[in-house]
């Protein structure tokens, strides 16, 4: 059934000692914006877009997604690089719970999906805590937006039957993960964060056994205009990765040879997108 998100504004006793009025509880939205392509957004984001009081997003959120929301909603950036933080997590927490319990329909916009090392689950957490409403809107993760775009499938009959998601950041030192296990073969291994510790996820890889010849592909800034994907081999990947600037994913495995490499051709759809989505802001309730 569908259902609008909150927007009571209804002002509520006047406590006695000059405090504000009380109003009614806000919510938080934790919404998937995707990869950054606006036609990967799915519907329940963008009607969760369309009733926000207050959009709460990450730097890598772009700007056509974010224009989708109503020109009052107010945007704060709380933009996260590698050892540069606009906001520590724990403020983020609060933050989020600060507005919503102001009384505000606060949408919580992260790139990819909330849940795949978005730190969603935290957020999540400090509402449950707090009180507050918390509702989740899956999001397309960036592996499923370059795995499509370059034709290189993440499973494929005969030379994937399975695929790992990892981190390669660690707050300090080496990401702590099971090298054996990731080196086994028929299998499909995707590195979010990866790029500055490409040498060292190919080095562990091949000493756990992994060949180097396994093909592999880096896909940066997957599903945007400015696209660009790299094909090379395990033995390669540190030196294939040393030109790479911008958000980018590791993908090694057998399936990887299918990958086209080059720059993408995206957005042929773009302006009947463009025809569309006002059409679409007519649409009322986010889809429980």
């Amino acid at each position: 059934m569908a259902r609008q998100p909150p927007r009571n504004r209804k002002p509520g006793l006047v406590a006695i000692g000059g405090t504000r009025a009380r109003r009614a509880l806000g919510a938080v939205w934790l919404v998937g914006a995707g990869p950054g392509d606006p036609d990967l957004l799915t519907f329940r984001a963008f009607n969760a877009l369309r009733g926000a009081d207050v959009v709460v997003h990450d730097g890598l959120v772009s700007e056509e997604i974010l224009d989708l929301a109503p020109s009052r909603a107010r945007r704060i950036n709380v933009a996260k690089r590698k050892s540069r933080h606009t906001l520590p997590q724990d403020d983020i927490n609060q933050l989020l719970v600060a507005l919503a319990l102001d009384g505000l329909t606060v949408v919580r916009l992260k790139g990819g999906d909330p849940f795949l090392f978005g730190r969603g689950g935290e957020e999540l957490a400090a509402c449950r805590e707090a009180g507050v409403e918390c509702h989740v809107v899956p999001g397309v993760t960036a592996a499923l937006a370059a795995s499509a775009n370059a034709g290189a499938p993440l499973t494929h009959r005969g030379s994937a039957q399975a695929v790992t998601f990892v981190t390669g950041h660690a707050a300090h030192g080496e990401p702590d993960l099971d090298w054996t296990a990731l080196a086994r073969p028929n299998q499909t291994v995707v590195v979010y964060m990866g790029i500055s510790t490409a040498g060292l996820i190919a080095e562990r890889l091949m000493a756990a056994g992994r060949p180097g010849s396994t093909p592999a592909l880096i896909v940066e800034n997957a599903s945007r205009a400015d696209e660009r994907r790299v094909l090379t081999t395990l033995a390669g990947l540190a030196e294939a990765a040393q030109g790479v600037k911008g958000p980018a994913l590791l993908m090694v495995g057998e399936a990887m040879a299918m990958a086209q490499q080059g720059s993408a051709s995206l957005r042929q759809c773009a302006s009947e997108v463009s025809e569309w989505l006002p059409a679409v802001a007519g649409m009322s309730g986010v889809t429980e």
